[in-house]
């Protein structure tokens, strides 16, 4: 994609902080000079659009129906129309800027922008998140806590932003489209490898923990009428029956604490049994007092998601600092009758995933009472062969935790890749018009691509 782009052949100083140096034939203006605050009235007809975080702007139908916090009323709505820009006032400066696909309306914390003849709003979509990308719009809110701005329009439109000619303008959004269908082709494709790796690793899980590791071990009727038979020795318990103590999250959320020095686990931090840091938050010693009456998390405990979504789950890492945010519950084995990962792997087995199916009616948006999680069903045997079950599934995973780990790594690369591209693209350090005119006319579409991968569940972010 890059192969034969140039610098263009003279520059000069901007008076952009986050773009010191421009192509000599670009200009720079206000941005209030480029484009028109819309304050436009909603119709009936007018459905919701979202602006997340990794640059889409649509009907939120478009999207994903789960996940977000429904309005009651809509009050100081407003209309967007197709081509609009849309910057979300309080999250702009972690890429909620785009522009819109869909006609409809959207949150008043939205500044709708409408560009104003020779004007492509795509270039400018591209260009604020690079100003995001750059922390400007941080370094601007002064006085607002971190994870949260107020980038009013007034703000926005008193910045001075790169001005190419039109033609350029629409040459960069030209080749940054056709660089991230490129690019998300790339990223889907490795995603659909993780997921089959995925579903090969579901296999084995399925065998150890329905059938365990004698092939000949006597058998006997499971009483689980899809299930069949089950070694003769085993038995089918519920989780209270086996585990010290099931602890619920309180039915709110810490507050988030820059400089707090504990960690909030949210449902975000749980993927496919395995724990990571993306998506947690900062929070005080006072909140992790309350938030850990209950009892703190510790190693050897197992975190549980009972909503958005209902049935992930992981080992608590060796961590003293963790509390848990909304729709969190941890299990604390019984360590003389259960072992920690035999439990974690029975929840991904099938026998507990056809439990939570049916427990929320096949529902993505629907959660678990503690009383539904405390009765989780899962086939057990003596803690010795559990071991043994947990050692043979770990020997099975390692090459496949290693491709998975390498496959990630290679999409981490590609959007970094990605980023670096489209940060030299407007800001002018490397000149695409060549690359642009070799497109194919269809190329160019002032809307972002109807699938971005930035994020595999990219964050909603109305107020």
């Amino acid at each position: 994609m890059i192969e034969g782009l140039q610098p263009y052949s003279e520059y000069k100083e901007s008076n952009i902080p986050w773009a010191q140096v421009l192509p000599s034939n670009w200009h720079t203006e206000r941005a209030k000079r480029l484009f028109t605050k819309m304050q436009r009235p909603v119709r009936p007809e007018d459905e919701v659009v979202t602006c997340f975080r990794d640059g889409r702007v649509t009907l939120r139908k478009n999207r994903r129906l789960r996940g977000f916090t429904e309005a009651t009323a809509f009050s100081g709505y407003q209309g967007i129309r197709v081509g609009d820009l849309v910057i979300h006032g309080m999250d702009a400066f972690a890429g909620a800027i785009g522009v819109s696909d869909s006609d409809g309306k959207g949150t008043p914390v939205y500044n709708v922008c409408k560009p104003k003849p020779g004007i492509v709003a795509g270039y400018y979509a591209h260009t604020v998140r690079e100003m995001s990308r750059a922390q400007w719009i941080l370094a601007l809110a002064k006085g607002i806590r971190e994870r949260s701005t107020d980038f009013r329009y007034e703000t926005f439109g008193n910045q001075f932003v790169p001005l190419p000619p039109p033609d350029e303008q629409a040459a960069i959004v030209r080749f940054l489209e056709h660089a991230n269908r490129k690019i998300d082709g790339f990223i889907r494709a490795k995603r659909k490898l993780i997921g089959l790796l995925n579903e090969q690793k579901q296999a084995i899980i399925h065998r150890a923990v329905t059938r365990g590791l004698d092939p000949h071990a006597p058998l006997k009727l499971s009483g689980i009428p899809w299930l069949g038979d089950i070694p003769q020795h085993w038995e089918v318990k519920r989780a209270k029956q086996v585990c010290s103590r099931i602890v619920d999250c309180k039915n709110r959320t810490p507050d988030m604490i820059d400089s707090g020095e504990f960690t909030v686990v949210r449902t975000t931090n749980i993927r496919n049994g395995v724990f990571n840091l993306r998506g947690s938050y900062p929070t005080d010693r006072r909140n992790f007092n309350i938030w850990t009456e209950r009892g703190a998390p510790r190693l050897g405990d197992v975190f549980f998601t009972r909503e958005a979504p209902v049935g992930e789950a992981c080992i608590v890492p060796d961590r003293q600092d963790l509390c848990m945010g909304q729709r969190m519950m941890y299990f604390r084995p019984d360590t003389e009758v259960l072992d920690a990962e035999f439990l974690l792997h029975s929840i991904y087995g099938p026998v507990v995933r056809t439990y939570l199916e049916h427990a929320v009616n096949g529902s993505t948006v629907g959660h678990l009472r503690l009383g539904q999680v405390g009765a989780i069903p899962m086939l057990w045997c003596p803690v010795a062969e559990q071991k043994e079950i947990v050692a043979h599934i770990n020997q099975e995973f390692a090459p496949l935790d290693t491709a998975i780990a390498r496959t990630e790594r290679e999409i981490a690369l590609m959007q970094e890749y990605r980023t670096r591209l489209t940060a030299d693209v407007v800001t002018g350090k490397l000149d695409v018009r060549p690359a642009a005119a070799k497109l194919p006319e269809d190329s160019f579409s002032e809307s972002l691509p109807e699938e971005t991968l930035d994020d595999a569940e990219p964050e909603e972010t109305e107020a």
